[in-house]
């Protein structure tokens, strides 16, 4: 399982920085997490400021 970010991101970058892997990005309207380098850690998740990373099957 993976976390992908929600149309809730409000772009603050936060999640970027916090991902040890690197899977997070910056998108063309939000960030975004490749799936296939999520360890699914829930590092993104404990700092985003509005929970926009949510787990996905």
């Amino acid at each position: 399982m993976a976390y992908s970010i929600s149309d809730e991101c409000i772009s603050c970058g936060a999640c970027e920085s916090a991902c040890p892997t690197g899977a997070i990005s910056e998108g063309t309207d939000k960030y975004v997490i490749d799936p296939e380098k999520c360890t699914d850690d829930g590092e993104c998740a404990s700092v985003c400021p509005v929970d926009a990373p949510v787990k996905v099957d």
